[in-house]
């Protein structure tokens, strides 16, 4: 386990083995994310953050389009085949 301290400005050095392991250079983004008793650091994604309509506009179908009643009824049995 390796240790380090919080500097006067809130700095922590990640320990180098940790870099190396994770192949964290120089300038690496990380995410901050806060666990309740403690934080998760994450690396940036390199991609754009997008929306389901920028995602769902890209899908072509070419069909009749489904009712909610059809998606709920397909889910459901993917659920139950699933736990068979």
């Amino acid at each position: 386990m390796e240790t380090t301290k919080l500097s006067s400005k809130g700095q922590v050095i990640i320990p180098k083995p940790l870099r190396n392991a994770h192949h964290w250079e120089t300038g690496q983004e990380l995410v901050v994310i806060d666990m309740g008793d403690g934080i998760l650091l994450k690396p940036k994604t390199p991609f754009p953050e997008s929306n389901i309509k920028d995602v769902a506009s890209c899908l072509k179908y070419k069909g009749k389009a489904k009712s909610l009643e059809d998606m709920e009824d397909v889910i459901k049995k993917g659920i139950e085949d699933q736990f068979k």
